[in-house]
């Protein structure tokens, strides 16, 4: 992926995060999910008092693609407050690999750069092909 494009995700993921909503954590995280066809999808994790009903901004974005028909995926950037890059929940990381081996960047606070794939997070997953077996 070409730098610049690369720049205009990490921008609207630092975006997305201030409009996180963490009355609880106060762990705000900011997600900009890149679509094959040169949309990008933001999402900003939102936590509920009944914590296992939290999102995570991986999935606000994958899932706001989805509602407007994008399934094709190319990168994921996540932003995190911290030092070090955050890495994706179980959760993101099953979401994330329903739609295939896309581009994953981790960011941190003061922009440390991680690059991977959704096969490096989880190599083992669940797929859609197991349930044909």
């Amino acid at each position: 992926m070409e730098k610049k494009k690369t720049e205009e995700l990490i921008e609207k993921a630092f975006q997305a995060r201030e409009n996180a909503y963490a009355p609880y954590s106060n762990f705000k995280v900011g997600a900009a999910l890149l679509t094959k066809s040169g949309k990008i999808y933001t999402g900003s994790n939102i936590e509920n008092a009944s914590y296992g009903l939290t999102c995570c901004a991986e999935r606000v974005a994958i899932f706001k693609a989805i509602s407007d028909g994008e399934k094709n995926f190319d990168t994921i950037v996540i932003v995190g407050g911290t030092k070090d890059p955050i890495s994706p929940c179980g959760a993101c990381r099953q979401v994330m690999a329903e739609f295939g081996d896309f581009n994953v960047i981790l960011v941190s606070k003061d922009k440390k750069i991680k690059k991977m794939t959704v096969k490096d997070l989880l190599p083992y997953s669940f797929e859609k092909e197991n349930l044909k077996e």
